[in-house]
């Protein structure tokens, strides 16, 4: 039993386990599954491994070897004109090379803190850095926030392109750890310092504590050291010489990075920002040369669009400058061709080419130091009256195609919120077109045209023309900006009007070429700002400004120039502090172009505490088109190029001062024709019925008087009282029947001969013509008297009822014994035979439409005098519309504008 028992037990035991067994089986046969999945990733994360590794090798392969030479020197570059001749080298002069033991701590931490905090911690990566850049180019794209640490930096400017490319910055990883073994972090860091651009042609740390400071490094103190630290990520904006307010609050920033970082205290920040950023700043000493301003131009464009620092890349950089142009604009800012009224009196001027945005000048300042304030790249000041082409005219063109005689009433007028706008001459004009708007500056219509249009486009309009608006309120219609604009944007904005609408990105710089022979393209690309249609009409309505409006003083002989005039106002808290008188300015602009350049000029004086003198008076606000013309005159005075219609743009003849715009009729008097174009499709089509040619009542009641006590005859008629002022009389003469001749025009109701021939006959005619419109005249009056021979004979009159001859037909009788009946309505009867039997009609009156024996015969025997057909019809003259308009009261030197 027991046995048996045992037997069981065995049997089930062994059961259980072939059981175990089984179920391990069936483990092992789906094992495989997972396996192939980790060993997959596996193999896929060794291929990727393999792929990167060899992806890499070939990417450092490419990279430079490192070169002591180019990691510790700096290597000048050369610049080019816009013909590819040199003009000047730069990069070595202001350069002192200070070794890491002449660093003082200050400065170092201030750099640091800035740029590399955990430089003595990394070996040339900053991995926290890193991962934060790369969060950034994920969401952003590629090349949206960089994490180069210093090492990068110095491997970046020394021996790289600065393409945000992949392989690039592989390149620069694997060099920056190079660099790392082969340097000490002390030698690294000096070669940063001395490489750093600063604004005025200045390199390295050394050089730009004499420059701004006068001082030597070891004497810097903490708030100078932070903004010598802060400068470099943008040298020209945080410039404490030009933009103190930027440089003043990056210099913050950088104390509460040092403050942050533990390398000083919350309170020694705290302190030194209470320092004002110029208070030891010292004024640049040495002169510059005519190019400088356009060379640090050209710097700043090659250190924003690249990164590089032209100054120690030894580059080739090849510009837009035209040699001529600058030298000229230097000689009108500097010479003697202007009358400025003093030295402080500054100006800014930007000359372009109009088709391509190539900055051809630039005029810095008057007397502007190295280093001194850019009044044509840097200043931002109110533009006043030269935004409203930009601003209100243009968009209202371009969105809702009004035309250039568009209509738009001058009258007292308030902004959205209830405030008074008013004109410049505190005038109103009533109803006016656009064109006459723009071109006598008037501020309501121009506020007017944004509101019609809405400030959204008019913001984007103006965007699209380069002129940055990151916010827009109703006073910008007139050039009350909150931040201001700079000559070299508002030339850029205004040659887009003049290149068909295509906007092309100002520009000094066409390319550059690296010490390695790689060439960088930095030319912009064009953008279509506006339609053409838009660009031909706003530059046309600018081509009145200079015609006949505010800018006519700029005018050249055979120089198709179109522009705008601008002025601003002092506030009436400034007008209070420095004792403005009245009709003084602060700002005073002109900006034109024609097809093949464009200028902007800016005057005005710096304001500060310290000023003697900050307004422009009427006289001085004349300089900025004076200096516009100088430039201009030296540089296209023989341009007689013109801008081209496109054919979206169409030509009409329209009729002043109607409602809507209306074709001009024959009978629209020739002064209130003007020439506007129209948006294709949209011109009228209706034609004028206000002018119709009613013609004036003949003279009445004509008689001829002879006095033999005189010798003399006297004419004397009647005419409505009424009409009286819209007439002249004309008064024709013939003697014995010849050719008639015009002897009198005047508004008298009377005419005397003396000395009359006797025996002689006089025939006369009288006519009343219109003072508007020289060719509408009344019918003919007309008498005759013969002069007697003897004392005792009686002069030979017409019969009663020739004299007559304010009704229908008036006949003069003639035959040989002096009598004659002559038929003035148009056709000759039976009763108007002369001696010798004249066969035909005689028609004509005192302007071609009376009747004449004697004048030009037609083939058919009739006679006609000129404007007269031979069935008796009037013809009209042409209507002559070459007339150009008049604004009344327009005085281009007291434009004050609001």
């Amino acid at each position: 039993m027991s046995e048996q028992y045992k037997s069981r037990e065995e049997r089930r035991k062994l059961q259980t386990q072939k059981t175990e067994k089984k179920k391990k089986n069936k483990i092992h046969k789906s094992a495989p599954l997972w396996k192939k999945i980790l060993l997959s990733l596996l193999a896929i994360g060794i291929v990727g491994m393999v792929a990167g590794g060899i992806t890499f090798a070939a990417i450092v392969a490419g990279a430079p070897k490192l070169d002591d030479k180019k990691l510790k020197d700096s290597f000048s570059s050369i610049i080019y004109d816009m013909n590819g001749n040199e003009i000047t080298e730069f990069g070595q002069v202001k350069r002192t090379y200070v070794p890491y033991d002449d660093i003082p701590k200050v400065l170092e931490e201030a750099v640091l803190a800035t740029e590399d905090a955990r430089f003595y911690e990394h070996n040339g990566i900053d991995i926290i850095r890193l991962g934060g850049a790369l969060v950034a180019n994920v969401q952003e794209g590629f090349g949206a926030e960089g994490a180069s640490t210093i090492t990068q930096q110095v491997i970046k400017n020394s021996l790289l392109t600065t393409d945000k490319t992949i392989s690039r910055k592989v390149q620069e990883i694997w060099l920056a750890f190079q660099l790392e073994q082969k340097y000490s972090k002390q030698e690294i860091l000096e070669m940063y310092l001395n490489k750093i651009y600063f604004p005025g042609n200045i390199y390295g740390v050394a050089q730009a504590a004499e420059s701004f400071y006068g001082k030597e490094l070891s004497e810097l103190e903490l708030h100078e050291a932070a903004m010598i630290a802060g400068m470099p990520q943008s040298p020209n904006n945080y410039n404490p010489r030009t933009n103190p307010e930027n440089a003043e609050k990056r210099r913050n920033i950088v104390l509460s990075l040092m403050a942050q970082h533990g390398f000083i205290t919350e309170a020694e920040a705290d302190e030194a920002k209470k320092i004002p950023v110029q208070s030891t700043v010292i004024e640049p000493t040495e002169k510059a040369n005519s190019y400088h301003a356009f060379v640090e131009e050209v710097i700043e464009e090659v250190k924003e669009k690249t990164d590089i620092d032209a100054g120690s890349a030894g580059l080739k950089i090849y510009t837009t400058l035209d040699p001529k142009a600058q030298e000229t604009v230097e000689d009108v800012l500097n010479g003697d061709s202007i009358d400025f009224p003093d030295d402080k009196m500054q100006a800014g001027i930007t000359l372009l080419d109009t088709k391509t945005g190539e900055i051809r000048a630039i005029g810095g300042g008057r007397n502007q130091p190295v280093g001194g304030y850019n009044y044509a790249t840097d200043t931002r000041r109110q533009p006043g009256s030269t935004i409203k082409p930009v601003l209100d005219y243009g968009p209202a063109i371009e969105h809702l195609q009004w035309s250039t005689s568009e209509p738009i009433v001058d009258e007292p007028y308030t902004y959205s919120d209830g405030t008074t706008i008013n004109n410049w001459d505190r005038k109103y004009k009533g109803q006016m077109s656009i064109r006459d708007a723009l071109a006598d500056s008037r501020n309501i219509p121009a506020l007017k045209a944004l509101q019609a249009v809405g400030l959204e486009k008019a913001q984007e309009f103006a965007q699209g023309l380069g002129i940055p608006l990151p916010e827009i309120y109703e006073p910008y219609a007139i050039g009350g900006f909150s931040h201001g604009v700079s000559p070299l944007q508002m030339a850029g904005a205004f040659s887009a009007f003049g290149n068909n609408g295509i906007f092309i990105e100002p520009h000094a710089v066409k390319k550059i070429v690296l010490s390695d022979g790689t060439e960088i393209d930095l030319a912009p690309e064009p953008k279509e700002a506006m339609s053409d249609y838009t660009a031909f009409m706003v530059t046309d309505m600018m081509k009145s400004v200079v015609e006949y409006g505010t800018g006519k003083s700029v005018q050249i002989p055979g120089v198709n120039i179109a522009g705008k005039t601008g002025t601003t106002n002092f506030s009436t808290e400034d007008k209070e502090k420095y004792d403005v008188p009245s009709g003084a300015s602060k700002d005073a602009w002109f900006v034109g172009y024609n097809p093949n350049y464009t200028a902007a000029v800016w005057t005005g004086y710096n304001i500060s505490k310290d000023s003697e003198k900050v307004y422009l008076t009427s006289e001085d606000q004349r300089l900025a088109r004076a200096m516009f013309k100088e430039v201009f005159s030296e540089i296209a005075g023989d341009d007689t190029s013109d801008f081209k219609q496109p054919d979206s743009v169409v030509k009409k003849y329209i009729e002043k001062g109607s409602k809507e715009p209306v074709l001009a009729s024959e009978y629209t008097p020739s002064n209130m024709v003007t020439e506007e174009y129209f948006v294709k499709g949209t011109e009228p089509t209706k034609e004028s019925k206000k002018y119709v040619k009613v013609k004036p009542d003949k003279p009445s009641s004509l008689s001829v008087n002879y006095d033999q006590v005189t010798n003399s005859i006297s004419l004397n008629w009647g005419y409505d009282e009424g009409a009286l002022e819209n007439v002249s009389f004309e008064v024709s003469q013939s003697v014995d029947g010849g050719q008639y001749q015009v002897v009198s025009t005047s508004k008298n109701m009377g005419y005397a001969i003396a000395d009359v021939t006797p025996g002689a006959t006089y025939s006369f005619r009288v006519v009343a013509v219109s003072d508007e419109d020289n060719s509408n005249r009344s019918g003919t009056a007309s008498t005759k008297i013969q002069v007697p021979k003897a004392e005792n004979d009686v002069p030979v009159l017409p019969d009663e009822e020739e004299n007559q001859s304010d009704e229908g037909s008036e006949n003069e009788n003639e035959n040989g014994n002096g009598n004659s009946n002559e038929n003035e309505n148009g056709s000759s009867n039976g009763n108007n035979e002369e001696n010798g039997n004249n066969n035909g009609n005689g028609n004509g009156n005192g302007n071609g439409n009376g009747n004449d024996n004697g004048n030009t015969e037609n083939n058919d025997g009739t006679q006609t005098e000129d404007g007269q057909n031979n069935d008796g019809t009037e013809t009209q003259p042409p209507v002559d519309v070459e007339i150009p308009l008049d604004i009344n009261g327009t005085n281009e030197e007291e434009e004050q504008e609001n």
